[in-house]
């Protein structure tokens, strides 16, 4: 083979394993980008579920009759209410977790085995989102973990302390009393001088 042609071919080899570099690349981005765009649909679908069981739990307390506990203790109460003779429905379906796949929840109850006030999902994973929620779900700014977005009850009016996976969530911090104001005591007025006095033995009246 003459030494052009040689040259040639090792040239259009060389490209050709640079083209498939360069396509594996691509590929690559392509799958990440993939992942990373299927990853926030979840999470979004997550915040939709969420919402969910915030809005029927808040029903189920609307609807409590007098001297009624005013939350669940379990959440399929919200699929089916029985503290009515005719049972009413809050929830359409217990909906599975879109992050897990999976119809388990963490309840965050009030006191160790109180009613549920909330649920969260039960993944560890990092959101993507970090800001810019909506009103409904303040306070789920830059979250470590899926599993701090919870989607609470706003209605039952329990002045209970939640606790979420057997641990208490920390008190709200509660301000120090005021102290006793201390009034800075008033300056000394100013005194007129005294009167000059007559020396003994001398009479006032200076013509006697």
């Amino acid at each position: 083979m003459p030494n052009g042609k040689r040259r040639q071919g090792g040239f259009t080899y060389l490209g050709l394993i640079v083209f498939v570099f360069i396509i594996g690349l691509v590929g690559a981005a392509t799958l990440k980008v993939e992942a990373l765009l299927r990853r926030a649909q979840l999470e979004r679908e997550l915040l939709d579920t969420g919402m969910q069981f915030g809005l029927a739990l808040d029903s189920y307390a609307a609807a409590t009759p007098r001297g009624q506990p005013r939350a669940p203790m379990r959440l399929e109460n919200l699929l089916r209410d029985q503290r009515f003779p005719n049972p009413r429905r809050h929830l359409r379906k217990l909906f599975i977790d879109p992050v897990t796949g999976k119809a388990e929840w963490g309840l965050v109850r009030a006191g160790e085995a109180g009613p549920i006030l909330g649920v969260h999902s039960l993944s560890q994973a990092t959101p993507l989102k970090q800001a810019n929620f909506e009103p409904y779900f303040a306070g789920f700014e830059n979250r470590e973990h899926l599993a701090q977005w919870r989607f609470m009850a706003r209605e039952t009016g329990a002045q209970v302390q939640p606790v979420v996976a057997g641990q208490p969530l920390a008190p709200p911090a509660t301000p120090p009393p005021p102290q006793p104001t201390t009034l800075d005591p008033e300056p000394p007025q100013d005194e007129p001088p005294p009167e000059p006095q007559q020396p003994p033995g001398q009479d006032q009246d200076s013509g006697s």
